[in-house]
């Protein structure tokens, strides 16, 4: 079966195909080509990353310049130095190349010599409405995987845009609802690529980014907690710091959900870093104090915290007196002063901006849709036609 001039595969859950070929198969190494603006990276960026490395060996991964994403999309959240340092972090990456150009063509897949480009099944356009994949996918060079469900920049940042200190979640919120309206829909209709939608996590999807590493006789088992909310550069910094406290450490990070703190943007991407990606395994749902049951089950032998303040439990108690009892807490400095708080500062200050950014995005995918499904009917009405003049 041939589908979208390749041939086609089975998928998992997460979308990812079976690789090309069987490595016994297989002559020579399969370099990929993968690339986007990486802004504000989620676990669709990653989930996309994963798919495409599956369908070869190495795969590289092209991030635009903030000038680029600027004149074809509107301003991005992160710098490029910020994008490009997170995206190098993604485990599957095995190569970055900074300043890729927005549009793909055959010469830059030519200059690293890679086989050919792997993107989502949704739609990226130039700034006057055009595939910046046409060139490659005319020659063939062209592979789809499936775009995740749910998670998008869109709403992160319309997520951002309404977080409070006070509210556990917006979702119901008719301030929140309204509000992704005027980031994703546009004046003449919605696009399936563009808008606010709910991700939802299962055990499967989890699964398919965790390591399965267990700690080794020697290990020493590091325990950080936190919400890891919107996962960011500082985040990454801060894991690799304590991953360097030790000479064979093993890395638990214990997730806090929105029972605990406001309600999360997107923190399950602590799974997707790079090995050794600092990060072993994940406590989902942990507790917000890391009490005495939390360091006996799990042997713990040091507890770290940023440098961020350390709100108290419901009862007035510091999370973290225990470890500190035992003498086992420790404070680190990654020398990244980011945080979550900080991101949604630069959303606030630039509101306008992203509206207009995303409501531009959405009316181009429109007009592509629009025209994509007239050159469908019309396309229906030659063959109407044909089987008509055979008969």
């Amino acid at each position: 079966m041939i589908k979208n001039g390749h041939h086609a595969t089975e998928r998992d859950e997460a979308g990812c195909s079976e690789p090309v070929h069987s490595p016994e198969k297989r002559k020579r190494v399969v370099r990929l080509w993968c690339d986007g603006c990486y802004d504000m990276v989620h676990y669709g960026h990653s989930n996309q990353l994963r798919q495409a490395k599956g369908m070869g060996d190495y795969l590289i991964a092209g991030v635009h310049t903030d000038e680029e994403i600027s004149k074809h999309k509107g301003p991005p959240v992160f710098t490029q130095e910020e994008r490009y340092k997170m995206v190098r972090a993604i485990k599957w990456v095995d190569e970055i190349v900074e300043g890729a150009p927005y549009v793909t063509t055959l010469e830059t897949l030519d200059k690293y010599n890679c086989d050919f480009c792997v993107h989502g099944d949704d739609i990226t356009l130039t700034v006057d409405g055009k595939d910046t994949y046409e060139e490659v996918k005319r020659a063939g060079r062209y592979r789809e995987c499936k775009r995740t469900q749910g998670v998008s920049t869109t709403d992160l940042v319309g997520r951002m845009l309404l977080m409070t200190k006070s509210h556990h979640s917006n979702m119901d919120n008719p301030d929140y609802q309204q509000h992704t309206d005027n980031f994703g829909k546009g004046p003449k209709g919605h696009s399936p690529w563009t808008g606010v939608s709910q991700f939802l996590q299962t055990s499967q999807k989890i699964i398919q980014f965790a390591s399965g590493k267990e700690p080794q006789p020697g290990d020493t088992i590091i325990y950080v907690a936190g919400a890891f909310d919107l996962f960011h550069i500082g985040h990454v910094d801060f894991l690799e710091m304590v991953y360097k406290q030790a000479e064979k450490p093993y890395v638990i990070v214990g997730l806090h959900f929105d029972q605990v703190l406001n309600s999360p943007i997107s923190n399950v991407s602590v799974f997707f870093l790079r090995e050794p990606h600092y990060v072993s395994e994940v406590v989902i749902g942990a507790p917000y104090a890391v009490g005495k049951d939390l360091l006996d089950h799990f042997k713990v032998d040091l507890v770290c915290h940023g440098k961020t303040e350390v709100f108290p439990d419901k009862d007035g108690s510091d999370p973290y007196a225990e470890p500190k009892k035992r003498g086992v807490f420790k404070t680190i400095d990654s020398g990244n002063n980011l945080t979550t708080d900080d991101i949604v500062q630069r959303i606030i200050e630039n509101r306008l901006q992203f509206e207009a950014r995303n409501q531009k995005k959405e009316a181009k995918e429109i007009a592509v849709m629009e025209a994509m499904k007239k050159r469908e009917q019309q396309e229906q009405q030659i063959e109407a036609a044909a089987a008509q003049t055979a008969h």
